[in-house]
């Protein structure tokens, strides 16, 4: 559940240019370039630490209903 919250607030930054901005920095701060395709990603494994941690804790049945 956490995965696809993380997405959609990926997809509603990108409205405004946020996605160009972070991709330009990781740029410069690391000298790597990546695409947008890697933009969502790390907002995937984002929500996917956030899944895991819920679970862990024991919290995660409460966020699904």
């Amino acid at each position: 559940m956490t995965i696809v919250s993380f997405l959609i607030i990926g997809w509603i930054l990108t409205w405004f240019k946020f996605d160009q901005t972070f991709i330009q920095a990781f740029q410069e701060l690391f000298n790597k370039t990546i695409t947008r395709a890697s933009y969502y990603f790390i907002f995937f494994c984002f929500g996917a630490v956030g899944d895991i941690v819920l679970l862990v804790t024991g919290r995660f049945t409460e966020y699904l209903f």
